[in-house]
């Protein structure tokens, strides 16, 4: 009897997280939606962002995946090394110094900034992303070839380096002068400032 009883509370205790995950997830979503139409998108297109995307594009555009998933291993293994050959041109390019800026001017709503190519590749970002290839996940797959003004809200999730909640709003970035989409952008924001 107490072994049913455990594991039926065990049982009501996962699905209520998981109940109120989801109820925070869909909280939270007005919020970054409004975050994003009225901050987001007043810098998303901006001329060192775009040149950023465009200039990788012309490098990129011949990858097959086996050279994606080769960057994105060297990528993984050089997190965390003081030679990173594969990172530092992410992190120290005009395009990430303007995401830095952007980092440091929203005084303490992003956490984090990241632009991507047409592959899904990093070009950019304020720091080091724990991978180099976004293009499998929702943050590309839902944005980048969906439309021109697609977007993707993440679940709010605990960020245990910084210990605050935050979720990642990601939007389809466009060439203003061709109207075509060209990559993604990713925006962590600490959701406790979205309350």
């Amino acid at each position: 009897m107490k072994q049913t009883f455990f594991a039926s509370a065990v049982a009501i205790s996962a699905m209520t997280s998981a109940m109120t995950t989801a109820a925070s997830a869909n909280e939270f979503a007005p919020a970054m939606e409004h975050y994003l139409q009225s901050n987001i998108r007043n810098w998303a297109h901006s001329e060192v962002l775009i040149a950023a995307i465009n200039d990788q594009n012309t490098t990129t555009a011949a990858y097959d995946q086996a050279m994606i998933d080769a960057l994105d291993t060297q990528w993984r293994a050089e997190v965390g090394l003081s030679t990173t050959p594969t990172i530092t041109p992410v992190l120290s390019n005009a395009a990430a110094e303007f995401l830095r800026n952007q980092v440091e001017s929203s005084e303490g709503q992003i956490t984090e900034v990241f632009v991507m190519d047409l592959h899904g590749l990093n070009v950019a970002a304020s720091s080091v992303t724990s991978d180099f290839w976004q293009g499998d996940e929702a943050k590309f797959t839902q944005t980048f070839g969906v439309s021109p003004d697609a977007y993707h809200l993440g679940d709010i999730e605990l960020d245990e380096s910084s210990g605050h909640y935050q979720g990642q709003i990601s939007m389809t970035i466009t060439d203003p002068a061709t109207g075509q989409a060209i990559g993604a952008m990713t925006v962590g924001v600490n959701a406790e400032t979205l309350m």
